[in-house]
């Protein structure tokens, strides 16, 4: 062990922040470029890197900008998007329990954006009889379960525009329809989704709300200022995120 204070800090912190990675899922074997410690999985494709500061901050570099973004969002912070190596970095993370908890939900979400909800369907599928109607339908409402639980993780329990936290309320909304979309990747994608409130999922399925570039609402002319009103539609109603391949599913 060495009997320099400052190394032997280091040391330890750097194995406590490896620690917390395989924790996360980040099973591959780290690597060492200059002061970063790169984390990889064989579950999902992204990377993760980490430096140790002093003064217990951290720097975490994210090898997606959707994700750092995501991530950052998630852990009540902002990501800056970077033109060097990472593309999305959170500068500083303050505290080791600060950056645990950034790394699990980094983890967490480079699984669901990875495409886990379709491999899960595609498993479940597998096991299922799909000869009848029926059995076509019991397959469909399988989907539709796994795609209702990894928005809930996506969306951390909340509706994305109200905040709404009552679980057993919240609807899974697709932007792209269950039966317009070209592959089970696009029906599981968490993307393609939206965990709302009961009110705003019946508005947005039938066409009367939407939102914009920026996750703002846009509100159906047809109905009528009166309506909106009775309705309970907020101008002010916004996306609590929008990231990039949302928009394109909106579009």
């Amino acid at each position: 062990m060495s009997s320099d204070p400052a190394e032997a800090a280091g040391v330890l912190d750097g194995a406590r922040i490896e620690k917390a990675a395989q924790d996360a899922g980040f099973d591959l074997t780290p690597a060492r470029e200059g002061n970063w410690i790169i984390f990889r999985s064989s579950a999902f494709p992204q990377t993760l890197g980490v430096v140790a500061e002093p003064g217990g901050r951290y720097c975490v570099g994210f090898s997606a900008t959707a994700w750092g973004r995501k991530v950052a969002h998630d852990c009540a912070t902002d990501a800056r998007i970077d033109g060097g190596p990472w593309p999305a970095v959170v500068d500083p993370v303050t505290g080791y329990e600060a950056v645990y908890a950034m790394i699990q939900r980094a983890g967490r979400v480079a699984r669901l954006l990875s495409g886990e909800g379709a491999r899960q369907f595609a498993g479940e599928a597998q096991r299922l009889p799909a000869s009848t109607e029926a059995e076509r339908l019991v397959i469909q409402r399988v989907g539709q379960d796994i795609f209702r639980q990894s928005l809930i993780d996506y969306w951390q329990g909340h509706c994305a525009v109200t905040g709404l936290d009552v679980l057993p309320l919240l609807r899974a909304s697709h932007m792209k329809p269950w039966a317009q979309c070209e592959s089970d990747a696009e029906r599981l994608d968490v993307f393609n989704g939206l965990l709302l409130a009961p009110h705003l999922d019946a508005l947005f399925d039938g066409g009367w709300i939407s939102f914009d570039g920026d996750g703002w609402v846009l509100v159906s002319p047809e109905l009528s200022g009166d309506q909106q009103a009775r309705l309970g539609v907020q101008r002010g109603w916004r996306l609590a995120e929008l990231a990039e391949p949302q928009n394109n599913y909106l579009a």
